[in-house]
């Protein structure tokens, strides 16, 4: 130490410092407070969901016994056959089974943690994208003022009902959207010094993202690319290099898996759910991929080219079931992704190309992902939406935060007034779908962004406080109406294969809430085969949409073909209220079990636990969803046959008589499901043929069972 570091500091440098840490101080218990804010939101009452989508808390339940089930994905831990998406989300589900016991806790509190963490990733992002730009015309941001900007793209992220109901539920897409965000922030900070590492690091996100929802991964790499290559300081020929390190990084990253799963023989794994030829190229390009696209999804259940699925065109996010879910900020997210880059021009210097780069990536992500959502021919259901969230809370607190610093020019507040003008106009439109509360809070969002828009426009002729204030209420304005769809769905337990947020429903799917839009109708039933151990779901022994065989209040249900009462001998009971379905579907989705199981009375499961262990499987039955409820029933493995619609060729008939004359399994659960498929493998029907011609069916409690074990 020398002299002079021993002095006293200067008593202006002292307070400064003080000023500096009591900020820093300040701005980290904000931030904390916003996690834990979202962590509560994301993990209150989340029991009460039960086992959620049942056909992926099965497969963890059966990676919690059986590693190779863990590995391989599959949906029993005799592998039978896979759940018909690659495993990366199965792997946490099942190590915290594996970890802390089989229950709806076990599974959905890892979901509810990566809401967390993408929340805190997407004010990571944005706080990275203007730390240290310096606009080279307008006002510099100040310390809080950037803070205050990434705790508003994190909020109207973690808000999103859509966010909310996905990051409270078991779908691969919690996974997707950690991964996803990761991959975006590295980016950013990939930009700041064209650092390879980082884009390695990107690919390596990327990379499992795949292994966790194949081709959806891929949406978001050519505004990544893009924002990289044009806004990396550095030559030409460095950045196209590390665009192929980044693309090796996911190449290896998601290409182990493949090669181990390819490689090995088909005799020693199980079938590949959702293929026709045991393949996961064939899943990972057709059924779950180019197949989304086109429609053509060879063995799905139900109409492609946008018939079951909804209408395609630019308005398919605005309008519906969709629109509530997650549309409220994208106009505004848009709108000021334009204005940021306009006003940030050519600018390289001073972090300008930091903040457009980060604006290419996360604009370009929703743009491109709200794209292919908008005109995919194939099966499309309104949850997916939850890929454009944390891309619209970067991209309107980026574009918030540019327009901001330039808020002298007359233009660029007339944007901001028509971005709080547009976000009212839509939280009246959606809000008065619910109608009651909800359309007051709409109501009364609107007159807040209202007040905003006035208050940029006139402001700075009046005072700096309107200016000010003006900002104040466009953000809360623009956060009131979607959080209390967040709320909503929060305090709503969603079950079944196709769920929704918000208090406006859909025509298909598990119970999402109150409320209906497009004619449909909600059933509330017993349709997920039962509650975990230990929790409790309200209406019985889980909430699902009525099978086909339901029963109707205010109106009809005409059954579809096959399916009595859930599935193959299910028992499932619902209601559907306000109104009909004459299309082969009970309000609310049937298809015979496809999509919400069945209910297992306390008669066959004591049948089918009685000398378990002397059998593979307990029992087999038609379907995956089925299958699930049968299984968590009794925590014992049972054989989906043809994957989850009924229509993979596994096991063939030719397999399923060797199980049976090796003894592996001790019943068939009868019955077939409904729906229309399209295309796929027969085999399931031609089992259900060879069982009913040779074995007696008996019934067991309410369910047809054929006893596989006697001549």
């Amino acid at each position: 130490m020398t002299v002079i570091d021993a002095l006293p500091a200067p008593p202006g440098a002292l307070s400064r410092q003080r000023r500096h840490d009591r900020t820093l101080l300040l701005q980290r218990i904000s931030l904390a407070v916003l996690l834990l804010a979202t962590a509560v939101l994301y993990i209150w009452g989340l029991s009460a969901s039960g086992w959620a989508n049942s056909f992926y808390s099965a497969a963890a339940q059966a990676g919690g016994q059986d590693w190779k089930a863990w590995f391989f994905g599959s949906l029993d831990s005799g592998n039978s056959i896979t759940v018909d998406k690659p495993p990366a989300s199965l792997w946490v589900m099942g190590l915290s089974v594996r970890l802390f016991g089989l229950s709806s806790w076990s599974i959905l509190v890892p979901q509810a943690i990566m809401g967390v963490l993408t929340a805190w990733l997407v004010f990571a992002t944005t706080r990275r994208a203007l730390r240290t730009w310096t606009p080279g015309s307008g006002r510099p941001l100040s310390s809080w003022s950037v803070h205050n900007l990434a705790l508003f793209g994190a909020a109207a992220f973690a808000l999103t009902p859509v966010a909310v109901l996905m990051f409270r539920f078991n779908n691969p897409d919690a996974l997707l959207m950690l991964l996803l965000t990761a991959a975006t922030y590295c980016v950013v900070r990939a930009t700041e010094t064209a650092s390879r590492r980082w884009m390695v690091w990107a690919g390596i996100a990327i990379g499992f993202a795949f292994l966790t929802k194949t081709l959806q991964a891929f949406l978001i790499l050519p505004p990544l690319a893009l924002a990289y290559l044009i806004m990396a300081p550095a030559s030409w020929r460095k950045r196209v290099v590390d665009l192929l390190a980044a693309a090796a990084a996911l190449a290896v990253s998601a290409g182990w898996y493949i090669a181990v799963f390819t490689l090995t023989p088909a005799s020693m794994r199980p079938y590949m759910g959702g293929s026709q030829t045991n393949s996961f190229l064939e899943l990972a390009f057709g059924y779950n991929g180019l197949g989304r696209l086109t429609g053509d999804e060879v063995g799905s259940v139900g109409g492609g080219n946008g018939g079951t699925w909804g209408s395609i065109g630019i308005l398919r996010l605005f309008t519906g079931v969709s629109g509530g879910m997650v549309a409220w900020l994208i106009p505004a997210a848009l709108v000021l992704a334009v204005v940021g880059v306009v006003l940030l021009g050519r600018r390289m210097q001073d972090g300008s190309a930091q903040v457009r780069g980060a604006l290419i990536a996360s604009g370009g992500s929703l743009l491109v992902t709200g794209l292919v959502f908008s005109f995919m021919a194939g099966i499309y259901h309104d949850y997916y939406t939850v890929a454009l969230t944390p891309f619209i809370g970067i991209t309107l607190a980026l574009g918030a935060g540019v327009a901001w610093a330039h808020r002298e020019r007359a233009w660029v507040r007339g944007a901001l007034a028509v971005a709080a003008v547009a976000t009212g106009a839509l939280a009246v439109a959606y809000t008065s779908q619910a109608g009651g509360v909800y359309a007051v809070v709409g109501w009364v969002s609107l007159g807040m962004l209202v007040l905003a828009a006035l208050g940029f426009v006139f402001g700075p002729r009046l005072a700096v406080g309107f200016t000010r204030a003006a900002v104040a209420l466009s953000m809360i304005g623009a956060l009131l109406s979607p959080a209390s769809y967040a709320l909503q769905t929060a305090a709503t337990a969603h079950t079944g294969s196709i769920v929704t947020a918000g208090p406006v429903t859909s025509s298909m799917g598990g119970r999402g809430g109150g409320g209906m839009a497009d004619g449909g109708q909600r059933g509330q039933g017993n349709g997920t085969g039962g509650t975990p151990p230990g929790d409790t779901a309200p209406g019985g022994t889980g909430q699902g949409a009525p099978p086909q065989g339901g029963t109707t209040q205010g109106g009809t249900a005409q059954n579809g073909p096959g399916s009595q009462g859930g599935g193959p001998g299910g028992t499932s009971q619902g209601s559907t209220q306000g109104g009909s379905t004459t299309d082969g579907r009970t309000g609310g989705a049937g298809m015979g079990g496809l999509l919400t199981g069945t209910d297992v009375s306390d008669e066959l499961k004591a049948a089918l636990t009685s000398a378990s262990s002397d059998y593979t499987w307990v029992a087999a039955t038609i379907g995956s969803q089925n299958a699930a409820s049968y299984q968590l029933a009794t925590n014992l493995p049972v054989m989906a046959i043809g994957g989850f619609n009924g229509s993979d060729p596994s096991p063939t008939l030719e397999q399923f008589q060797a199980y049976v004359a090796q003894g592996k399994i001790h019943y068939f659960i009868g019955g077939e499901m409904g729906g229309r498929q399209n295309g796929g493998s027969e085999a399931a029907s031609d089992i259900v043929a060879w069982v009913e011609a040779n074995y007696e069916a008996t019934t067991i409690g309410s369910t047809t069972v054929y006893d596989l074990s006697g001549t």
